[in-house]
């Protein structure tokens, strides 16, 4: 059985409080971008220290390897 990807937009990701949060997260690597620059952050995670994506202080923010971060949200 295949994922229907039109029914997960409609039923989650386009809820205004999942847009908040992509948002959010997207602007946490725009930060670290400006920050540390494009090479710094290629390849790898913007991690959310206390894992609320609506948090960008720049203390709550750190640069990981995608094996680090994603390993660590199980």
């Amino acid at each position: 059985m295949s994922r229907d990807y039109k029914k997960e937009y409609e039923s989650y990701h386009s809820k205004p409080e999942q847009r908040a949060r992509r948002s959010s997260r997207n602007k946490a690597r725009r930060l670290a971008v400006k920050k540390h620059g494009k090479a710094a952050v290629k390849g790898k995670d913007v991690d959310h220290k206390d894992r609320n994506p609506m948090n960008n202080s720049s203390s709550n923010l750190r640069i990981q390897s995608k094996k680090e971060n994603r390993g660590r949200n199980k």
